[in-house]
């Protein structure tokens, strides 16, 4: 079957989720600049949620461009991957309500490590689907970042009971490893 309702459904359910997450951004009561103060944690973790979604989003796009076919174990993947994601405006406003505590920034790694761990396994589906010799087998080859995504969230996980600042930071160093979409299956595809 096509891929063209995998990516609109897809489409939809990140720009709610991200829809989700901004609503949880509450007016301050007061009217100075001192008001805005304690939504300080609560906008960090928005800002920092928000570039994961749309790191999601960004290479979510670059892997449907390089397939051409779905069937029912990539919807099932798919929607293994949107279930993660659908729980991070959740998370978020939890991390970002309680100031960054140790329990909320763990268990927001937690979210984040299952996304990847997610996306991994959707990678892995459309590879097998289409080939290890498929335009999409050929840019991801063995996936490095991925999996060094993987070790950095169990590694922030566990710090995140050490100090959370340090975990956050881990958090921040994945999302700009990821910033920029990935080359490879812009590579491949050119070529």
């Amino acid at each position: 079957m096509g891929k063209g309702r995998l990516e609109a459904f897809s489409d939809g359910v990140i720009a709610i989720i991200i829809t989700i997450m901004v609503l949880e951004l509450k007016v301050p009561h007061g009217d100075d600049l001192a008001a805005l103060v304690p939504l300080i944690p609560v906008f960090l973790s928005y800002v920092l949620s928000f570039v994961f979604i749309g790191v999601y989003w960004n290479n979510h796009h670059h892997l449907l461009q390089a397939i051409r076919y779905v069937n029912g174990r990539i919807l099932w993947a798919n929607l293994h991957l949107l279930f993660w994601l659908s729980l991070i405006p959740f998370v978020t406003a939890w991390m970002g309500e309680n100031h960054l505590a140790a329990v909320p920034v763990a268990l927001y790694g937690t979210v984040l490590l299952f996304a990847a761990i997610a996306y991994f396994i959707l990678t892995r589906t459309l590879i097998s689907h289409h080939g290890e010799d498929s335009t999409l087998g050929i840019a991801l080859g063995e996936d490095l970042k991925g999996k060094i995504s993987i070790v950095f969230y169990v590694l922030a996980i566990l710090l995140a009971f050490v100090n959370s600042w340090i975990a956050c930071a881990i958090y921040v160093l994945v999302a700009a490893m990821w910033f920029i979409p990935d080359r490879r299956i812009e590579k491949t595809l050119t070529q």
